[in-house]
Order: C-alpha cells, then structure tokens, then sequence
C-alpha cells in the first residue's frame, strides 16, 4: 500500500482531472455503509454516493452475496443468440416498475452508452419507417454522457470543444426558468410542428452537471405532450434521477405524461457493477422486425447483459421492494428541506433548491455560475480535511448522500458545509 499514490501518478489517467493542476487523489482502501476509509484509516462521509451510484452504501451484504452466488453459476456469457435467468428477471421486473407503457428492455453498460443507444433507437424507427425525421431537440445545458452521439445532444461547453467539428446538429430550447415556461413552450410548439424531428430527448426534472438546475414537472408534462402530438419520440434520462433521488422511484412517476424510451443506470445495480438499461415501448420494438437483417437493431458490446451485473441489479431491486428502504429516502427528503430552511438564511449562498435526496444550492462569487469557478477547490479540499467527500460543480454544492445514512451522519455532513461557508466570511 505504501506505493499506491506512486504508482498512481505513475500509470493512473484519471477522469475529469487536469493532472498538471490536480493535488494529490484521495487514496481509498475501504468503505462501509455511508463511509470511505483511506490508506491511513481516516473515514470521509461520501456525500455525492460515489457519482450517484451506491444508493444504499457500500458493502451491502445482500448485494454482496448475489454476486458471489452468481459467480458461481455463471459470471458472463455472450448475449446474442443467448439467454439467461437473471437478464430476463431484471427485464421482468424492472418493465413491472415502470409505467405500463414499457415492454422491451435493452441492456448496455453505463448511462453514455443507455443514451447513445437511445438515440440511435430514434434514428432507425424513422429509418425503419421510411421517414425523413433526423432532427433533435435538447435543452441548454444538458449532460447525457461523454460518447459521441451523447455529447452532441449535451451542452456545447469548454468540456466538448475538441470535439466539436464531429457532433451532429441539435435544436436546444433554452432551460425551463419558471417565468419563461410559456415562452419556451411557443418555440418548442413551433419547432415540432415541422415533423422533422427523431426525438427529444432530456433530464427529466433536474440538469445534473449544469449544476443541479431544477425545474416544474407541469413544464416537463406540457412539453411532452407537445412532442407526442406531433409524433416526436420522447426520451427520459433518468441515468441520473432515477432510483429513488428525485423522491420517486423515477423521475417520469412525477409525470402524468411518460415518455417512450428511458435510460437508466447509476443506481441500477447499487454502486456494484457497470450496467445500463435502455427501455422502450412495444411499438418502438415492433418497428425493427423485419425480414431484412438490416432493419433489425444492431448495436452491443461484449459485457451485454453481462450475469453477474444482472444478479445485483436483481438485489437491487429487492431492498426498493423493502418498506424500509422508501422510508430511508423519506426521511432524507425530510433532512434536506430543514437544511434547504436554513441554508437560505446564510449571506453567501443564493438559489437554494431541492428535490428529493438531492440539495442543492450556489455559492456567491465573483466569477457568477460556473463549473470552473474557484469555488470548487477551496470547497472540495475544506470537505477532505474535514472528513467529507463532496465533489462540487464549481460553485454549487450538492448532496446526495447514499439512503443508508444515519441521522447523525447527516448532522456531520451539516455541520462541515456550514463550517466551509463560515470560513468564507471570515
């Protein structure tokens, strides 16, 4: 262990990181529940769940034994032309938790990947039908991923510069502030009404890296409802705001209007292996049979339904079945609006907002709202200090820890954010 950080800074390219810049990474060795250990035995509250994904903390043993039990039986096995049990109980399950409009499941392996296979789902329906729509409609300031096909429907920003000259053209409407729905509303009406575009494709609810921007379900209802009246394929991307975060199991149960295809992973497996799910209705899925080849919906990889990140998806799925886990999340939201109270009394934060387990809110500077504000550091390197894992996007801060936290976890996590915004005014 003594040459970890060595070797890492030997060998290591890490994501998100500009190395001439970065301190050192945080050396993690173990995790329990709600903690992080590092190297010298140190515990950090991991506050973000690890980029969303270990909803119920680490090391849970329901999750752990259903991977043991699978490796036992089968650990991988080629996808195509092949089946087994756990792929089709997850398929099963996961189509029963949905709204009923969802039927057919495809399995991939994180949320770029859900994404871009929902994308090129639009694409070939159109195609399939001999139909000339190629267009999409986003919004400003959405992330859907880092491929290709995800980053052109994403916000063209200094993380995607490079690669600008390959994406493909994209019609954005402006983010959904709640004086400018009808506006916004007006434009998305007429841009639709064309019936050139494939899909639309969004964050239902709330815009992740943009910086946890939040807007009205009425919106979202309305806007969906202007794209099914014109045929326009609407695309949820719950990768993030699915599994309980945004007080719901899914964004969409917010929705009186559900959408025709939603991708989904993050939380899909508990934080325990790389899984993406892209679930579509049966007449996006009746729309590839075809006696040519071609028309079929040729897209995989190599882990595809890979078993072992199927059996713990299945486990998952088990603990959101339990009571206990829709009351961990209850009482989180609970938590979240008394602090959300008491944020706004502070002088240095503006735009307080919450939805579900997540809070957020900005800290005011100079530089206004940006991901590359300095904010970021001084906050990230105060939570490290004093035992928490928080990453920032810029100048907003954000919780959202796993549902396993305790009550005086949860107080910790207050009192290091209050104790940071202290340190900014004096």
């Amino acid at each position: 262990m003594v040459d970890l950080l060595k070797k890492d800074k030997q060998y290591v390219w890490h994501p998100f990181t500009q190395h001439q810049t970065a301190g050192d990474p945080l050396q993690v060795v173990r995790a329990e529940g709600t903690l992080l250990f590092d190297i010298e035995g140190k515990s950090y509250i991991d506050a973000n769940s690890s980029w969303w994904v270990n909803v119920h903390g680490h090391g849970h043993p329901h999750l752990a034994e259903a991977v043991n039990k699978q490796f036992m039986e089968l650990e991988h096995v080629v996808f195509a032309g092949v089946t087994h049990p756990k792929a089709v109980e997850l398929s099963e399950r996961i189509t029963k938790i949905l709204p009923e409009n969802f039927q057919r499941v495809f399995f991939s392996d994180n949320g770029s990947t859900s994404t871009e296979v929902a994308l090129k789902m639009s694409f070939q329906y159109w195609f399939n039908k001999d139909e000339d729509r190629k267009r999409v409609l986003a919004i400003e300031g959405a992330y859907h991923g880092d491929t290709f096909g995800a980053m052109s429907v994403g916000e063209r920003d200094m993380f995607n510069r490079p690669f600008e000259p390959f994406f493909f053209d994209v019609d954005y409407l402006p983010f959904p502030e709640s004086d400018k729905e009808a506006e916004i509303l007006t434009k998305a009406e007429k841009l639709l009404s064309t019936k050139t575009f494939a899909s639309l494709i969004l964050e239902p609810l709330v815009q992740g890296a943009s910086g946890m921007r939040m807007y009205s379900s009425n919106f979202l209802d309305q806007l969906s409802a202007i794209a099914k009246k014109y045929e326009t394929i609407v695309i949820f991307d719950e990768v993030m705001t699915g599994f309980g975060r945004t007080g719901k199991m899914f964004a969409m149960d917010h929705c009186e209007v559900k959408p025709d295809i939603v991708c989904l992973s993050k939380g899909l497996t508990g934080g325990t292996m790389a899984l993406g799910l892209t679930v579509a209705s049966e007449k996006m899925y009746q729309s590839f049979l075809s006696d040519e080849m071609a028309r079929g919906f040729l897209h995989g990889h190599s882990f595809t339904a890979n078993p072992l990140a199927s059996a713990v998806s299945c486990a998952n799925l088990d603990l959101f079945e339990k009571p206990s886990t829709k009351e961990a999340i209850n009482t989180i939201v609970n938590w979240n609006q008394t602090f959300a109270d008491e944020l706004k009394q502070w002088q240095s934060v503006e735009n307080v907002r919450q939805q579900g387990t997540i809070l957020a809110f900005s800290v005011k500077n100079e530089a206004g709202n940006t991901y590359f504000s300095s904010i970021r550091d001084r906050a990230y390197k105060f939570f490290l200090n004093n035992g928490v894992l928080l990453r920032p996007l810029g100048n907003t801060i954000f919780i959202n820890p796993p549902y396993c936290i305790t009550e005086e976890e949860y107080i910790e996590l207050k009192s290091v954010i209050l104790g940071f915004l202290r340190s900014l005014e004096e």
